[in-house]
């Protein structure tokens, strides 16, 4: 038998493969302009050796490892005894899950933002972290940010004293990891349909002893978990409900009263532990008063994790685009390179311009909240902070579907093979962040009675007027033109509910794009970024110009190519 032929495809794959970056941060210079814009100059430059080491760290430690875990199917395993037959209760993993929170851990992704002053800081450290898909650790560091706040702004003394300063540890290995248990098999999204009962503890005071099962608990080898649970007594519905922080064990090895029933099989975000959790008598304290357990559960918990979530979702888009571009400069197909076919330039300049969008919504929203936390936001910031961080998150979790989608697209049938590229993993994941606190119906539902019952549409139309202010020119033009369209729209949305029930998620979808284009033309504008403008324009045009053909716009092509520059060549 004859010696066999090397392929020349295998050389160019090769090259793609060694041409990824080493570093997410250093490849991505938007990610440096738009905190430039949102946090200031300064703000960057003191954060910015931080961004460049874990963007190495990322690229160099996370990624490999959660490549491995998937790659084996190195999953979490429900150990419920130990070797003599005692109940611990414990979740196992491979040693490189643990090699890998060290590293996500050691960089400060939770103590930056401690005190609520480092909203930008924590942002860009999770869409650097998210760009290694949710690897395990992803949904335990939002779950712990969230469940940090809202110790740390409505805990007792007692709570913060004992569990703060390991909410905001930067040691894996002694850290406290959070976890949040809202959801209840009869009572997804319909949280006040929660049956789980806390009663008080005849022994301790102040504390609470909770029964019930909660049905789908991720981060199950967690430290402390916030539960909801309904005190004896009280009224039905989520006005009845209370929030409890409760231990995993109150002696370090003894369950708190819970046990595990199995793990999740889930589509996405495999390296994490999902679960089926009952509680019997679990001992745990409320966080702030029994009677606002629904208000600090949405506004500390969820809120927290919607932000980050649509950070994620970003991440996971940018990383899709990176696969996609650089294996469409080295990819041969009848004899020229891949990215040089117009179809796929238009594709992953659609990619490209979508991961601006969500990154350029989600820091301004990182803006509101920064404002927020500092004590400083204005009356209207706090109703367009309410508005986004709701429409934001069921917006670009959508559009991270998409996005890796159409990376998958590029990659053609290699795109589908889960050791060629993390496109399989990104894209499970993608679809997982999607129902990642709340499906999307119910966001737009809450977005609903928000507007309706706050009044907050006065406030998010001028707050996307004034993002308009200083934008000229006909994408100016086109976006304010949309947005005036609009408004009449969501106006009879909120004065008819009927109306609303068929017509409202399409009208949010509408403004939340109006939102996006605004606060892209803020960035180019500001940045007097040639490419930017270009982003706006294509942007623009896709979602918000009426009837547009790319085929009858003798510039389209031109616009493309704008976008793309010299990302595949």
């Amino acid at each position: 038998m004859g010696a066999v032929t090397e392929q020349p495809g295998r050389d160019d794959l090769a090259r793609w493969m060694e041409s990824r970056p080493t570093n997410y941060y250093e490849a991505t210079s938007n990610l440096r302009s738009v905190l430039d814009i949102r946090a200031g100059a300064t703000r960057t430059s003191a954060m910015e050796p931080g961004l460049k080491d874990f963007g190495g760290v990322v690229a160099e430690v996370i990624d490999p490892v959660v490549e491995i875990l998937e790659r084996h199917r190195e999953l979490p395993a429900h150990v419920p005894y130990d070797g003599i037959g005692r109940r611990v209760e414990q979740i196992e993993f491979h040693p490189d899950y643990r090699r890998a929170g060290q590293a996500v851990w050691s960089s400060g992704i939770l103590a930056v933002n401690q005190g609520g002053r480092g909203a930008f800081e924590q942002a860009a450290l999770f869409y650097l972290l998210a760009q290694a898909g949710e690897g395990g650790h992803s949904c335990p560091v939002v779950c712990t940010a969230g469940l940090a706040r809202a110790v740390e702004r409505r805990g007792s003394p007692e709570l913060k004293a004992r569990y703060l300063s390991g909410l905001f540890e930067v040691d894996y290995d002694r850290c406290l990891r959070g976890s949040q248990f809202l959801t209840e098999v009869q009572g997804g999204s319909d949280v006040g349909a929660n049956v789980a009962r806390a009663v008080p503890d005849p022994t301790e005071p102040g504390a609470w002893r909770i029964t019930g099962e909660k049905w789908f608990c991720s981060v199950a080898d967690a430290d402390l978990f916030a539960v909801t649970a309904r005190p004896d007594g009280a009224s039905e519905g989520t006005r009845g409900l209370g929030c409890f922080l409760v231990p995993r064990s109150l002696d370090g090895v003894t369950p708190n009263g819970f046990r595990i029933r199995r793990l999740k099989d889930k589509l996405g975000t495999r390296c994490l532990a999902s679960a089926e959790i009952d509680f019997d008598g679990a001992l745990g304290w409320p966080i702030g008063g029994v009677e606002e357990g629904f208000h600090v559960a949405v506004e500390e918990l969820l809120n927290a994790s919607r932000w980050l979530n649509a950070v994620g979702s970003t991440g996971l888009m940018r990383r899709a685009y990176l696969e996609a571009s650089t294996f469409a400069r080295h990819r041969q197909a009848f004899g020229q390179a891949v990215g040089s076919f117009p179809a796929v330039r238009e594709q992953l300049a659609v990619m490209k311009v979508e991961e601006q969008a969500a990154l350029a919504s989600t820091m301004a929203l990182t803006g509101l909240l920064d404002h927020l936390n500092g004590g400083q936001a204005s009356e209207p910031e706090v109703a367009v902070y309410r508005f986004l961080v709701n429409a934001n998150k069921y917006l670009t979790s959508i559009t991270a579907t998409d996005v890796v989608h159409r990376g998958i697209e590029v990659l053609g049938g290699n795109g589908t093979i889960e050791d060629f590229s993390p496109l399989p993993r990104l894209y499970r994941d993608a679809v997982v962040f999607e129902s990642w606190e709340g499906t999307h119906n119910v966001l737009c539902a809450q977005v609903y009675r928000d507007c309706t019952r706050l009044g907050l549409l006065d406030q998010v139309l001028a707050w996307a007027r004034g993002e308009l202010a200083t934008a000229g020119g006909n994408d100016g033009a086109r976006v304010t033109a949309a947005l005036d369209a609009l408004e009449p729209r969501l106006r009879r949305s909120l004065a008819d509910p009927e109306y609303a029930a068929a017509h409202f998620r399409r009208h949010l979808n509408h403004l939340t794009r109006v939102i996006q284009a605004s606060c892209l033309l803020t960035e180019a504008v500001t940045g007097a970024d040639a490419q930017k403008s270009a982003v706006v324009a294509l942007f623009v045009r896709r979602h918000l110009a009426p009837e547009h053909r790319p085929e009858d716009e003798p510039g389209w092509n031109e616009l493309v190519e704008a976008v793309v520059g010299d990302d595949v060549g």
